[in-house]
Protein backbone atom coordinates (compact mmCIF):
# COMPACT_ATOMS: atom_id res chain seq x y z
CA UNK A 1 0.00 0.00 0.00
CA UNK A 2 1.36 3.43 -0.92
CA UNK A 3 1.79 6.16 1.67
CA UNK A 4 -0.89 8.23 -0.07
CA UNK A 5 -3.39 5.37 0.04
CA UNK A 6 -2.59 4.68 3.69
CA UNK A 7 -3.52 8.26 4.60
CA UNK A 8 -6.41 8.63 2.15
CA UNK A 9 -8.30 5.80 3.86
CA UNK A 10 -9.33 8.21 6.62
CA UNK A 11 -12.96 9.33 6.47
CA UNK A 12 -13.71 12.82 5.22
CA UNK A 13 -15.75 14.05 8.15
CA UNK A 14 -14.58 17.37 9.66
CA UNK A 15 -11.95 16.86 12.33
CA UNK A 16 -11.32 18.94 15.44
CA UNK A 17 -7.65 19.15 16.34
CA UNK A 18 -7.34 19.93 20.05
CA UNK A 19 -4.73 22.39 21.29
CA UNK A 20 -1.38 20.62 21.13
CA UNK A 21 -2.78 17.87 18.90
CA UNK A 22 -1.91 16.88 15.35
CA UNK A 23 -3.54 15.68 12.11
CA UNK A 24 -2.04 13.97 9.07
CA UNK A 25 -4.00 13.24 5.91
CA UNK A 26 -4.08 13.49 2.13
CA UNK A 27 -6.01 16.10 0.16
CA UNK A 28 -6.52 14.66 -3.34
CA UNK A 29 -5.59 16.88 -6.27
CA UNK A 30 -8.47 19.25 -7.04
CA UNK A 31 -9.96 19.09 -3.54
CA UNK A 32 -9.98 21.89 -0.97
CA UNK A 33 -8.69 21.75 2.59
CA UNK A 34 -10.40 24.26 4.88
CA UNK A 35 -8.69 25.18 8.15
CA UNK A 36 -10.89 27.05 10.61
CA UNK A 37 -9.67 28.92 13.68
CA UNK A 38 -12.45 27.77 15.99
CA UNK A 39 -12.01 30.29 18.82
CA UNK A 40 -9.62 32.84 17.35
CA UNK A 41 -5.98 33.80 17.96
CA UNK A 42 -4.68 30.26 17.38
CA UNK A 43 -1.74 29.08 15.23
CA UNK A 44 -1.68 25.93 13.06
CA UNK A 45 1.86 24.92 12.07
CA UNK A 46 1.53 23.00 8.82
CA UNK A 47 3.85 20.89 6.66
CA UNK A 48 3.06 19.95 3.05
CA UNK A 49 4.37 16.94 1.07
CA UNK A 50 3.77 15.41 -2.33
CA UNK A 51 1.70 12.43 -1.22
CA UNK A 52 3.05 10.36 -4.12
CA UNK A 53 6.69 11.21 -3.33
CA UNK A 54 7.27 12.41 0.23
CA UNK A 55 10.77 13.59 -0.66
CA UNK A 56 9.13 16.58 -2.38
CA UNK A 57 8.21 19.12 0.30
CA UNK A 58 6.98 22.69 0.65
CA UNK A 59 9.62 25.41 0.31
CA UNK A 60 9.18 28.77 2.03
CA UNK A 61 12.09 30.20 0.02
CA UNK A 62 10.69 29.17 -3.36
CA UNK A 63 7.23 30.41 -2.39
CA UNK A 64 8.37 33.80 -1.07
CA UNK A 65 10.67 34.40 -4.02
CA UNK A 66 8.04 33.51 -6.61
CA UNK A 67 5.26 35.67 -5.13
CA UNK A 68 7.61 38.45 -3.96
CA UNK A 69 5.76 38.67 -0.63
CA UNK A 70 6.59 37.29 2.80
CA UNK A 71 3.00 36.67 3.90
CA UNK A 72 0.55 34.17 2.43
CA UNK A 73 -3.06 34.96 1.58
CA UNK A 74 -5.64 34.56 -1.20
CA UNK A 75 -3.83 33.90 -4.47
CA UNK A 76 -0.61 32.61 -2.90
CA UNK A 77 0.81 29.54 -4.65
CA UNK A 78 2.68 27.16 -2.34
CA UNK A 79 5.74 25.81 -4.17
CA UNK A 80 7.85 22.75 -3.48
CA UNK A 81 11.62 22.61 -3.21
CA UNK A 82 11.56 21.69 -6.91
CA UNK A 83 9.61 24.87 -7.70
CA UNK A 84 6.39 23.00 -8.54
CA UNK A 85 2.98 24.30 -7.43
CA UNK A 86 1.68 22.14 -4.61
CA UNK A 87 -1.33 24.14 -3.48
CA UNK A 88 -3.06 27.51 -3.79
CA UNK A 89 -4.84 29.60 -1.17
CA UNK A 90 -8.13 30.37 -2.88
CA UNK A 91 -10.03 31.99 -0.01
CA UNK A 92 -8.82 33.59 3.20
CA UNK A 93 -10.99 35.37 5.75
CA UNK A 94 -8.05 35.92 8.10
CA UNK A 95 -5.95 38.13 5.82
CA UNK A 96 -2.40 36.80 6.07
CA UNK A 97 -0.37 33.84 7.30
CA UNK A 98 3.26 33.45 8.31
CA UNK A 99 5.88 31.27 6.62
CA UNK A 100 9.02 32.83 8.15
CA UNK A 101 8.77 32.10 11.88
CA UNK A 102 9.22 28.33 11.71
CA UNK A 103 7.83 25.99 14.34
CA UNK A 104 8.37 25.95 18.07
CA UNK A 105 10.73 23.27 19.37
CA UNK A 106 12.34 22.36 22.68
CA UNK A 107 15.61 23.92 21.58
CA UNK A 108 14.15 27.19 20.29
CA UNK A 109 11.92 27.53 23.36
CA UNK A 110 14.93 27.31 25.66
CA UNK A 111 16.80 29.95 23.63
CA UNK A 112 13.90 32.38 23.22
CA UNK A 113 12.40 32.11 26.68
CA UNK A 114 14.16 30.16 29.45
CA UNK A 115 15.97 26.89 29.87
CA UNK A 116 13.15 25.44 31.97
CA UNK A 117 10.77 25.71 28.97
CA UNK A 118 12.74 23.03 27.09
CA UNK A 119 10.48 20.25 28.36
CA UNK A 120 7.27 22.03 27.34
CA UNK A 121 5.32 20.48 24.46
CA UNK A 122 6.06 21.98 21.04
CA UNK A 123 4.96 21.72 17.41
CA UNK A 124 8.06 19.75 16.54
CA UNK A 125 7.10 17.29 19.29
CA UNK A 126 3.64 16.92 17.75
CA UNK A 127 5.07 16.25 14.30
CA UNK A 128 7.50 13.67 15.68
CA UNK A 129 4.71 11.99 17.64
CA UNK A 130 2.72 11.67 14.42
CA UNK A 131 5.66 10.25 12.48
CA UNK A 132 6.95 7.92 15.20
CA UNK A 133 3.71 6.49 16.59
CA UNK A 134 0.47 6.46 14.61
CA UNK A 135 2.20 6.79 11.23
CA UNK A 136 5.51 5.03 11.88
CA UNK A 137 4.89 2.75 8.89
CA UNK A 138 5.34 5.74 6.56
CA UNK A 139 9.07 5.68 7.39
CA UNK A 140 9.32 9.46 7.74
CA UNK A 141 12.04 10.91 9.96
CA UNK A 142 13.27 14.19 11.41
CA UNK A 143 14.85 14.93 8.03
CA UNK A 144 11.35 15.18 6.55
CA UNK A 145 10.41 18.07 8.86
CA UNK A 146 11.18 20.97 6.56
CA UNK A 147 9.66 24.43 6.00
CA UNK A 148 6.18 25.07 7.32
CA UNK A 149 3.32 27.54 7.13
CA UNK A 150 1.95 29.04 10.36
CA UNK A 151 -1.69 29.55 9.50
CA UNK A 152 -3.42 32.36 11.46
CA UNK A 153 -0.11 33.37 13.06
CA UNK A 154 1.12 36.99 13.16
CA UNK A 155 4.91 37.37 12.78
CA UNK A 156 5.69 40.97 11.75
CA UNK A 157 9.03 41.85 10.17
CA UNK A 158 10.74 44.69 12.03
CA UNK A 159 12.39 47.65 10.23
CA UNK A 160 15.74 46.07 11.11
CA UNK A 161 14.76 42.83 9.36
CA UNK A 162 14.05 40.78 12.49
CA UNK A 163 10.90 38.90 13.45
CA UNK A 164 8.53 39.38 16.37
CA UNK A 165 5.70 37.16 17.59
CA UNK A 166 2.52 39.15 18.19
CA UNK A 167 -1.16 38.62 18.93
CA UNK A 168 -2.85 36.75 16.11
CA UNK A 169 -4.73 38.62 13.39
CA UNK A 170 -7.40 35.92 13.25
CA UNK A 171 -10.73 35.57 15.04
CA UNK A 172 -13.29 32.93 15.91
CA UNK A 173 -14.56 31.24 12.76
CA UNK A 174 -11.92 32.70 10.43
CA UNK A 175 -10.83 30.18 7.82
CA UNK A 176 -8.46 29.56 4.93
CA UNK A 177 -9.24 27.38 1.89
CA UNK A 178 -6.29 25.58 0.30
CA UNK A 179 -6.74 23.99 -3.13
CA UNK A 180 -4.51 20.96 -3.72
CA UNK A 181 -2.67 21.16 -7.05
CA UNK A 182 -1.25 17.63 -6.49
CA UNK A 183 -2.12 14.77 -4.17
CA UNK A 184 -1.15 16.72 -1.09
CA UNK A 185 -0.12 15.21 2.24
CA UNK A 186 -0.68 17.65 5.09
CA UNK A 187 0.74 17.37 8.61
CA UNK A 188 -0.67 19.90 11.09
CA UNK A 189 0.44 20.68 14.62
CA UNK A 190 -2.15 22.76 16.44
CA UNK A 191 0.38 24.88 18.30
CA UNK A 192 0.57 24.43 22.10
CA UNK A 193 2.76 27.52 22.55
CA UNK A 194 2.30 29.27 25.94
CA UNK A 195 5.33 31.55 25.88
CA UNK A 196 4.42 34.03 23.14
CA UNK A 197 1.10 35.62 22.19
CA UNK A 198 0.54 33.71 18.93
CA UNK A 199 -2.26 31.79 20.72
CA UNK A 200 -3.20 34.56 23.11
CA UNK A 201 -1.41 32.42 25.75
CA UNK A 202 -4.45 30.12 25.60
CA UNK A 203 -4.22 27.43 22.88
CA UNK A 204 -7.58 26.40 21.42
CA UNK A 205 -8.86 23.91 18.79
CA UNK A 206 -8.84 24.25 15.01
CA UNK A 207 -11.11 22.44 12.55
CA UNK A 208 -10.01 20.57 9.42
CA UNK A 209 -12.38 19.60 6.62
CA UNK A 210 -12.19 18.52 2.98
CA UNK A 211 -14.42 20.34 0.50
CA UNK A 212 -15.29 20.20 -3.18
CA UNK A 213 -14.59 23.07 -5.56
Amino acid sequence: MSKANRLAMQDEQPRIIPAGGYWLGVVPSGRILRLTDAHGNQAADTLFFNADDFSERYSAMQTIQAQRAVYLTTGSILLSEQGRPMAEIIEDTCGRHDTLGGACAAESNSVRYAHDTKTMHSCRDSWLLALNTEYADLNLTKADLSHNVNFFMNVPVTPEGGLTFEDGVSGAGKYVDILARINLAVLISNCPQLNNPCNGYNPTPVKVELRLQ
